[in-house]
């Protein structure tokens, strides 16, 4: 569902993206961990087509960002670390902007949003302004219209941030849910027990290079660490690997 080849990220001198060779199969839900400035970011941004890649090759659902990057965003749901939200409109109204966007059937968009608002518990409040939503519902809201046009591919950075526990045990259920019904998932998340509890597979980077890749249960299995330990233990080697001052 999500290849990326040889896909880098560079400004100017400075390498925020090494070389990053992934492959995220359907029904998959893949952690991609790493410290702040590590470029989980970075990628997010490069797989959704909102920031080019300086170098390699970017397929969503089988369709090349370089070849036809418009039907290759369409493949996939984006939900970003700060999402933009028109806090003047109603959820619904939301959801009927956002499906234009998307060129879906009006018939088409008014359905798909009644289901997915009732979905994750915003029926009863779709005709209230956002400005007076929670953060949570405002994080369920930019959920919904990700997955409005039915994509296959998710894309989602920190989405647990301000969650209250029911909240975020809703959401990781919804990934799950996902994933059975052979989408992909690809989470960035600063969370490790969030990422040992839902994901299949996670990835460390780390100063922009992939240092860790595999099945939760194998990486913690190496050395009978839990995830946040393996993570942690991860960092702490590669920091330790850096020249004197530190450049990555």
């Amino acid at each position: 569902m999500i290849r990326l080849e040889g896909v880098e990220k560079r400004y100017g001198s400075f390498q925020a993206l090494c070389p990053l060779d992934l492959h995220v199969p359907a029904g998959e839900v893949f952690g991609f961990l790493g410290p702040n400035g590590a470029g989980k970011t970075t990628t997010n941004r490069i797989m959704a087509g909102v920031l080019p890649a300086t170098q390699g090759r970017v397929t969503i659902a089988g369709v090349s960002m370089a070849d036809d990057p418009v039907e290759c965003r369409r493949q996939s749901g984006f939900i970003p670390d700060r999402p933009f939200l028109y806090e003047k409109l109603t959820a619904r109204e939301f959801l009927q902007f956002m499906g234009k966007i998307y060129e879906l059937d009006p018939v088409d968009i008014t359905s798909r949003s009644k289901a997915l608002l009732e979905e994750h518990g915003l029926g009863d409040r779709a005709d209230e302004l956002i400005e007076a939503y929670s953060h949570g519902m405002k994080q369920r809201l930019v959920l919904s219209a990700a997955m409005l046009h039915d994509p296959p591919v998710l894309i989602v950075d920190e989405p647990m941030v301000g969650l209250d526990p029911h909240g975020a045990r809703r959401i990781k259920q919804l990934f799950r849910e996902l994933a059975q019904r052979g989408r992909a998932v690809f989470l960035s998340t600063h969370s490790l027990d969030v990422a040992q509890e839902v994901c299949d597979r996670v990835g460390i980077l780390f100063k922009g290079r992939l240092v860790a890749l595999g099945s939760v249960n194998n990486l913690m299995a190496r050395s009978d660490e839990d995830l946040e330990a393996v993570f942690l233990r991860i960092t702490e080697e590669e920091t330790n690997a850096l020249p004197a001052g530190g450049g990555a």
